[in-house]
């Protein structure tokens, strides 16, 4: 079987999660500076039996563009090139960082531990992923 890989991409920082192999549970993997990313993805996928990567795609409420959204685009671009044979699927990030802290609450993480912004990522990155399995 294969693994999903969701990305929560950011300027600095970006979550990553992933499925186990039977694609049933999503799980946080880790949060990586944004520069050593492909590097990181390259080891992943080298190690790893992935089938298909989800990229958070920011839109603000009306379907428009953020200024995100081309630090995205050029992301996916990257991705195609580096990984040709894996599809990339775009998913709706919004929201998934407020959740992301009220799950953090919800699950009694420390203050200290919520006010890491890297395990807002990996958790943002994680809900995609669930989502994703839950709607599929």
């Amino acid at each position: 079987m294969s693994r999903i890989l969701c990305i929560d991409y950011g300027g600095k920082r970006t979550g990553l999660a992933v499925t186990d192999p039977l694609q049933l549970i999503a799980t946080a993997l880790t949060t990586i500076d944004t520069k050593e990313l492909f590097n990181y993805l390259k080891t992943y996928v080298a190690a790893e039996n992935v089938s298909l990567i989800l990229i958070g795609y920011p839109l603000d409420l009306n379907d428009k563009a953020t200024h995100a959204t081309p630090l995205v685009e050029a992301a996916i671009k990257q991705l195609k090139t580096n990984f040709p044979s894996i599809p990339i699927q775009k998913v709706d990030e919004r929201y998934t960082s407020k959740m992301a802290s009220m799950a953090m609450v919800h699950m009694g993480m420390k203050k200290k531990d919520r006010q890491q912004k890297s395990n807002i990522d990996k958790i943002a990155a994680t809900i995609m992923l669930q989502d994703y399995l839950a709607y599929r």
